[in-house]
């Protein structure tokens, strides 16, 4: 069954605790727990030690599933530190952005062989590597994504494939899902109004509201068989927590109303 969580980053505004409870509530299956540096830390992995006990006593009060962390940094020594932290906490899949500069000669092969080695580091933890195509930088479309699936052949290493970015790289996302499913691991999901480059302000961004196909994008992923996890991800300027609840709760009823209608929940 596809599992819908939340990236906690949507709900910064407060500690992970309310946040989880919050995404509970909503309906959610689990949460993507973010670890973002500078923008939120709700997993904070050089004081995970102090942390691990109320992360884990929250998971349990709320049934919870942790489905992913977001670190979106491609540094090592702070994934190396993610990657042991996920191993303990059970968390499957470690997400990034791929950095580097859009069309910049050279910079897609550093970024591959930048997450090829990330990958390996990985692997050594039972974890799983993803990384997203991303407005602006090395690997931004489906064509840049094949290019890095081709050449890391390593399981550790999946796509996270966010249609929103996609979209904004002037693709209709259903088409290219089918593309890169194979490599898929991870999904972050939201909507956005127009091309961009900006998925426009965090209440835009929930499913349903902005131009993205999302059913034909889920019917894609029901299609091709996809049965990992569906975070809402949502960025943007801080919520206040009530904003942040609607836009977590619309989006579940619109993204499990088309998979419900596909037979996939």
């Amino acid at each position: 069954m596809i599992r819908l969580g939340v990236n906690s980053v949507l709900f910064k505004a407060v500690s992970f605790p309310e946040a989880a409870r919050a995404i509970k509530m909503a309906g959610y299956d689990g949460v993507e727990i973010s670890a973002i540096k500078g923008m939120c830390e709700h997993l904070n992995l050089e004081r995970y030690p102090e942390q691990k006990n109320e992360i884990k006593d929250v998971l349990a009060e709320t049934g919870l599933e942790l489905l992913a962390s977001e670190v979106a940094s491609t540094d090592a020594d702070r994934l190396e530190l993610a990657f042991t932290v996920a191993a303990d906490l059970g968390i499957p899949v470690i997400n990034v952005g791929p950095g580097g500069k859009m069309n910049e000669p050279g910079s897609l092969e550093e970024t591959i062989e930048r997450l090829a080695r990330l990958a390996e580091r990985a692997q050594a933890y039972g974890v799983t590597l993803c990384c997203k195509a991303h407005v602006g930088a090395a690997m931004f479309n489906t064509e840049t994504t094949l290019k890095a699936m081709a050449s890391i052949a390593n399981p550790a290493f999946g796509i996270d494939m966010d249609p929103s970015h996609v979209y904004r790289a002037g693709e209709n996302p259903e088409l290219a899902l089918p593309q890169v499913l194979s490599r898929t691991r991870h999904i972050h999901i939201r909507d956005c109004r127009g091309r961009g480059p900006s998925p426009g302000e965090p209440p835009l961004q929930a499913c349903g509201r902005g131009d993205i196909d999302l059913f034909a994008y889920c019917k894609a992923m029901v299609d091709g068989g996809y049965d990992g996890p569906v975070d809402l991800e949502i960025i943007g300027p801080e919520q206040p927590f009530t904003q942040a609840v609607v836009i977590a709760a619309e989006s579940y009823g619109y993204i499990n109303a088309c998979l419900k209608q596909l037979n996939a929940r």
